[in-house]
């Protein structure tokens, strides 16, 4: 399990100048709008704060390999009206919607005893997990789905349409929850083979649950912004995350 750094005032004030300086670096980039820039370091502030290098560099590859999807096929998919907007770039909306949960566990666990930090962490990356499967259910869904159905009564239906799924989605929605899962492994946010496989899982089960809301819920009831939803969502991950790692062999988390 990754090593969490001391938290003393000098700590933080590292990692509020260290993510000041990168985020005047990288707002050339076309990832984030401007506010979305703004936001970011404060996420990123608050998660090398509280989990250091590893923890922010985790959520630095949700956010690349969540922006490498959205622009795969983009020209096809603006043409069908089914691009993002603003070209693809996240604005704090997307930020916190994504990110506010993990960021929650992240906190806590820079102040729960230790015996609880392996449990917070596996919460923390199965939230991640279960957003970045749904960015790419959703993007590669959008372009290639063949299929296009409603999850809840398996009628065809229109690609980008709320509660839509497809078998190309769907797959890509499992490599995308493997990804960050695989990702926060190598980081040492999680330990073991059989944690991995759970923290992957969920993030599936949670993306497809997303999509039960989408289909449903959020039909109705007008305060269920996408944004919303994916709060939700990775709230669910991270909740059947935590409550299924005891289930684990000893040692495994």
């Amino acid at each position: 399990m990754v090593s969490l750094p001391p938290q003393d005032p000098l700590h933080w004030l590292a990692a509020l100048v260290i993510n000041g300086l990168l985020i005047a670096v990288a707002q050339r980039l076309p990832l984030l709008t401007r506010a979305g820039w703004v936001h970011a370091g404060v996420l990123g502030t608050l998660l090398w704060g509280s989990l250091g290098w590893r923890g922010w560099l985790a959520v630095v590859a949700y956010l690349a390999l969540g922006s490498l999807v959205t622009k795969l096929g983009f020209r096809r998919k603006r043409e069908l009206g089914l691009a993002e907007a603003r070209e693809g770039r996240r604005g704090p909306e997307n930020v916190w919607g994504s990110a506010l949960v993990g960021t929650v566990l992240a906190l806590l666990a820079c102040r729960a005893p230790l015996a609880a930090v392996p449990l917070l962490l596996a919460g923390f990356a199965a939230s991640f997990a279960a957003k970045l499967g749904d960015t790419f259910g959703s993007e590669i869904g959008k372009r290639w789905g063949r299929h296009t159905v409603l999850i809840t009564s398996l009628r065809a239906v229109p690609p980008g349409t709320e509660g839509a799924i497809s078998l190309e989605g769907t797959a890509a929605s499992l490599v995308g929850s493997g990804l960050m899962t695989l990702t926060m492994m190598v980081l040492g946010m999680i330990s073991g083979w059989p944690l991995a496989l759970l923290v992957s899982g969920v993030g599936l089960v949670a993306t497809l649950a997303e999509s039960v809301v989408g289909a449903s819920l959020q039909q109705r009831w007008g305060w269920l912004s996408n944004e919303v939803v994916n709060g939700l969502q990775t709230l669910l991950a991270a909740l059947l995350a935590m409550g299924l790692v005891h289930g684990l062999a000893p040692g495994a988390g």
